[in-house]
């Protein structure tokens, strides 16, 4: 639980303009494992890397919580509610 940067693995619509490197706050420790690692949006360190966020085509899921990320999450809904 707490603070952790995102480090951007692929280029998704909702990241964009979201520098690496950029803090959001994470309240679960579960994350996924996907089998095809082309989808993975953004990976985190804790202590090891994990995947935090994945995108493919219409879907964009996040292991943290963007409405508790202040303007980079705000940016990132913003951006969701656009596509």
């Amino acid at each position: 639980m707490g603070w952790n940067q995102l480090h951007i693995r692929q280029p998704a619509p909702m990241l964009s303009d979201t520098p690496d490197g950029s803090a959001v706050y994470f309240v679960h420790s579960y994350h996924v494992v996907p089998k095809d690692a082309k989808i993975i949006a953004t990976e985190t360190d804790y202590p090891t890397p994990f995947v935090s966020a994945i995108w493919h085509e219409n879907v964009f899921a996040t292991q943290f919580h963007p409405e508790k990320c202040q303007k980079v999450g705000l940016a990132m809904l913003r951006r969701f509610a656009e596509q």
